[in-house]
């Protein structure tokens, strides 16, 4: 199998689901893949990744694996171990990729040593963080390997003391510098930065402003001078490669308008984004003139392992 490309792959096992905070989120990703997918031609086999996924697949013997997961262990190098433990090819990053750009922190330190923009950040202990600002408000707190703004506090200036954390917090987090400005992103396909989507909420970009009917709407392509738009791809690609990600990517901004250029940060860098054919890596590539079942037939072709 691992010696298999392009439309060699026939069989094609579509993981999703898995027991992270974004099961829903990826189980509404895998079917609209799977449904592209077989619009494709490919055999698909749906798989809900659980404990004994390894036996699954064995079970299956697919000629590649779709990663449509989302969070920790599906997107953090968990499952992309797996699949190069059993030769299996699939999509998107590979095993030290995938747990560099879930780790913020260790993210951030690649992103500097690449000159790339970010701001201030620690990781605190959650009863620190509990106890006294950590940094100068104002400033956000997140989970350090979540992804979909799971579990994101924002402490505003005017705020009387330090937050009071959920209990499914971890015992250590991220505390930045608050970014203000408008929510950019960016994907990459392979090589190439698609183009910019502006991500307009009435309040925070996080879960539920992503998940949820209404919650946002999407600019594409964003209505940003032509140099933040380069700007936004160059350090989308950037980022991509630093990484040593593979596939899809997609890099997110946060821009404020008033300081031009400067006033631009990058935030993160998604190796699983969310693929459904309104979610925001599709619509760029349609944008671009890729149909979402030609998006997703692109990521099996270019499967592979040594990722």
């Amino acid at each position: 199998m691992a010696g298999m490309s392009g439309r060699a792959f026939r069989k094609v096992a579509v993981l999703m689901g898995g027991p992270s905070a974004e099961r829903e989120v990826s189980l509404v990703s895998g079917r609209a893949c799977a449904a592209a997918l077989r619009e494709a031609g490919y055999e698909v086999v749906e798989l809900d990744a659980g404990p004994n996924l390894a036996a699954q697949l064995v079970d299956i013997a697919p000629d590649v694996a779709f990663n449509a997961l989302h969070g920790r262990w599906g997107e953090d190098g968990c499952v992309q171990g797996i699949l190069e433990w059993l030769r299996i090819p699939y999509t998107h990053s590979g095993v030290l990729a995938s747990a560099l750009a879930m780790d913020k922190s260790r993210a951030k330190d690649v992103y500097r040593a690449a000159g790339l923009p970010v701001v201030e950040s620690v990781i605190a202990d959650r009863a620190a963080v509990e106890a006294a600002h950590v940094l100068p408000p104002p400033y956000v707190v997140k989970p350090n390997n979540e992804g979909s703004s799971v579990g994101v506090y924002i402490v505003h200036e005017a705020a009387n003391g330090p937050p009071k954390l959920s209990d499914a917090m971890p015992g250590s987090v991220m505390v930045e510098t608050y970014a203000p400005g408008r929510e950019l992103t960016v994907s990459v396909l392979g090589d190439r930065a698609l183009c910019v989507t502006d991500i307009v909420t009435t309040g925070w970009y996080d879960y539920d402003a992503k998940y949820t009917a209404g919650g946002s709407h999407h600019v594409c392509p964003a209505q940003v001078p032509d140099p933040i738009a380069q700007a936004c791809r160059d350090h989308a690609l950037r980022a991509h490669e630093v990484l040593g990600c593979r596939g899809l990517s997609r890099t997110d901004f946060r821009w404020d308008e008033s300081r031009g250029l400067d006033g631009l940060i990058l935030l993160e860098t998604n190796t699983q984004p969310g693929m459904t054919p309104t979610s925001l890596s599709p619509e760029q590539a349609a944008e671009c003139g890729m149909s979402f079942a030609d998006l997703c037939d692109w990521l099996v072709r270019d499967a592979g392992c040594n990722r």
